[in-house]
């Protein structure tokens, strides 16, 4: 009988202990702020869904506009957007007179500026030979007007680094991985040093954008349309 009391007294701390603890965390459970409900969650969820729907508006849209407006540009069919680029007049008067280019620079850098203009007018023109000229002729127009780089091939791979804003379209499509035959080189190359000896392709006037018809780029109205070859329309500054 005096052996069992000391067992009683010894499992008592712990069972105080127990108690104790049980009292502790049934106080912190009552402390600790509420879960979120149901319906929060549901609230949460909702404005990311709308947040996701501008976002993706966003991006869709021409850069850079001034327009507000999140609703999806509208997509037009080659016909519809031949149909809208016959609606533009030519502008003759507006369409100023591009001056001999003077290249300055050593052979090496001549011979350098040669490919680049052959290769952009190649690709960009196919064999065509006026579509060549006046593809040169906008290269050799942008070095001298404000705004772009001051070198030929500055010009030609000017944003072929970027994904996007290229600004000829072969240097970041993939188009430089099929080689064009040798005869388109020898005659964009023969275009290419004819416009650096100074020659003039006249029809397209000092233009420094153009594209094709079934196309119609953002920034169409801020230019003046001045010529067409082929199946490319031709655009300066106002």
């Amino acid at each position: 009988m005096d052996a069992a009391m000391p067992q009683r007294r010894a499992r008592s701390p712990a069972v105080r202990s127990r108690s104790h603890g049980a009292r502790s965390q049934g106080s912190r459970s009552r402390s600790s702020p509420r879960r979120p409900s149901s319906e929060h969650w549901l609230l949460l969820l909702g404005a990311a869904v709308v947040f996701a729907v501008i976002c993706g508006s966003l991006t869709d849209l021409p850069w850079p506009t001034a327009s507000t407006d999140l609703r999806r540009p509208r997509r037009l069919t080659m016909a519809q957007a031949r149909a809208s680029n016959a609606l533009v007049p030519i502008v003759v008067k507006e369409r100023s007179p591009a001056k001999r280019f003077r290249f300055r620079g050593g052979p090496a850098a001549r011979e350098q500026a040669t490919e680049c203009l052959a290769t952009v007018a190649l690709y960009e023109a196919g064999s065509d030979r006026d579509g060549q000229r006046a593809v040169i002729q906008v290269v050799l127009n942008r070095v001298r007007a404000p705004g772009f780089p001051k070198t030929v091939c500055g010009v030609v791979y000017q944003g072929s680094n970027r994904t996007t804003g290229c600004q000829f379209s072969f240097t970041c499509d993939g188009s430089q991985t099929r080689r064009p035959e040798r005869n388109g080189w020898e005659q964009a190359r023969r275009a290419a040093r004819r416009a650096l000896g100074g020659y003039v392709y006249a029809p397209v006037g000092r233009a420094t954008h153009y594209h094709t018809d079934w196309l119609v780029p953002y920034w169409r109205s801020s230019l003046v349309k001045v010529a067409t070859v082929r199946s490319h329309i031709f655009y300066q500054r106002r």
